[in-house]
């Protein structure tokens, strides 16, 4: 039961509300069936819920006037990025208003001699390293897809460049975001550091559009390093690769990226890409630094990669041959797709210490091969993040009771070994019936915390704690 469905007079209010938005949003407001199941599309086992209507803003000012509205009407608010999220984020279950913040895609100031900048929270990474391009500098955080900037806070989302250059919520200073009531607040300055209260950055990074939708963000910036070195390491088995990838974190080694792909999913990228990898556990990694700096470490890592039977380490520094092995990385879904037509694709992950990694994924492995799936894995092995691609036949009953056993079995496991549910998709709809067991006490505290914020439970209701 939503909201709104407890008051008396919840169809005529939300009727209201969708008229006095449209008097105020004009031709960005839409309740065209199309629009409105685009904005809730959704990668999870979740059907499509799509929302009453959709609002396409272009200031932080308007998304407040949205909000107010709402609130005034009790009308959930669901913030829509890019819709590359994996877990059901951007679906309506209770209906309500999605808030398109493409339209705020401007850059709006670099301070170069800071290493910082400041964005709308519609603007993608690509935009970003785009506008970057000439200032020599770049933003280091790549989840694969071209996410929206917003969206990948509001996410804590992470991806390849991790294990060198941490996470969104490493790398934002600052947000402004309007709040529950219609409010907007700035959670910080410019300053690399601050002790000045409660860190409602924090908060907000990866609460997922439900407790404040982020409209601006101050960002950390990187200097492009002056030579980059990057390859592909075959190896006999995965538990060889994780060896190799623990022994290179425990050495000291700088490696800005550090990818394993599994058999399964290299023979998909050679048919995808066009590569003639062999079709073996193969780590794709990236090193940056100074030309003699890159040149000792991928050395090293190859010395390291031997030990463990894995090898040659193929590298280079050509930026051609190495953005098309990225580019082979980034289309992994895609090329996943591909091994079985017709069948659709959920991805999930999970994420555990770096020491229990070869054994989470063997056992994994173990179950997709006894449960008769197709799932390919890929992983950010270098902070002990895996990813399975599950391909899965939606009108198969049975197959479809197998995949969801796995996927609850791909949790417990990690849970288990005190990792996480989720390392970097998120909760959202789709992992929020294992927060309990993997928080316990705690999640009475998100409640807590939600509804203090948010006391109507109006943004994103549904996702990441249950109210």
């Amino acid at each position: 039961m939503t909201v709104a469905e407890t008051r008396p007079d919840a169809e005529n209010e939300r009727g209201r509300a969708l008229a006095v938005l449209a008097q105020r949003f004009g031709e960005r407001f839409s309740t065209g069936a199309a629009v409105r199941e685009q904005h809730a599309n959704t990668t999870t086992w979740y059907a499509n819920e799509p929302p009453d209507a959709v609002v396409f803003a272009h200031t932080s000012e308007e998304v407040a006037d949205l909000v107010e509205i709402c609130a005034t009407y009790r009308m959930p608010v669901i913030p829509f990025g890019t819709g590359t999220s994996l877990e059901g984020h951007v679906n309506a279950p209770q209906g309500g208003v999605s808030v398109d913040l493409r339209g705020m895609n401007q850059v709006l100031s670099v301070h170069p001699e800071d290493l910082d900048c400041t964005v709308q929270a519609g603007v993608t990474r690509t935009e970003l390293n785009t506008h970057l391009r000439d200032t020599g500098l770049f933003f280091p955080i790549d989840p694969g897809a071209d996410a929206s900037l917003g969206g990948m806070a509001a996410t804590r989302a992470s991806g390849t460049n991790a294990v060198r250059y941490g996470t969104m919520k490493d790398n934002v200073l600052a947000l402004t975001a309007v709040m529950a009531d219609g409010t907007i607040i700035r959670t910080g300055r410019r300053a690399k550091k601050s002790s000045a209260g409660y860190d409602l950055t924090r908060l907000l990074v990866g609460s997922e559009g439900t407790l404040g939708i982020i409209t601006e963000l101050t960002l950390k910036l990187q200097g492009i390093p002056e030579s980059i070195s990057g390859g592909v390491c075959p190896f006999p088995s995965l538990d060889a690769a994780c060896q190799a990838v623990i022994l290179t974190i425990q050495s000291g080694v700088p490696v800005a990226r550090i990818e394993l792909l599994d058999e399964v999913q290299v023979r998909a990228c050679n048919a995808h890409s066009k590569l003639d990898l062999a079709e073996t556990p193969t780590l794709f990694l990236e090193f940056h630094g100074s030309p003699a700096g890159v040149a000792e470490q991928s050395e090293t890592f190859g010395a390291i990669a031997e030990e463990f039977g894995g090898g040659p380490f193929a590298w280079t520094r050509n930026a051609e041959e190495r953005t098309r092995l990225w580019q082979a990385r980034h289309d992994a879904y895609w090329a996943a797709l591909q091994l079985r037509p017709g069948a659709k694709a959920i991805a999930t992950d999970v994420c555990v210490p770096i020491s229990r990694l070869a054994e989470c994924m063997i056992e994994t492995k173990g179950d997709i091969e006894q449960n008769g799936l197709v799932a390919p894995i890929v992983g950010h092995v270098g902070d002990g993040n895996f990813h399975l691609c599950l391909l899965c036949d939606m009108t198969d009953a049975d197959e479809v009771a197998r995949a969801d056993g796995l996927m609850q079995r791909l949790v417990a496991r990690a849970l288990e070994m005190d990792g996480t549910s989720t390392g970097e998709h998120g909760i959202g709809q789709g992992k929020i019936k294992y927060l309990d067991a993997e928080l316990g006490d705690t999640v009475r505290y998100f409640r807590a915390i939600k509804q203090a914020l948010d006391p109507l439970n109006i943004l994103n209701p549904g996702k990441l704690v249950r109210i």
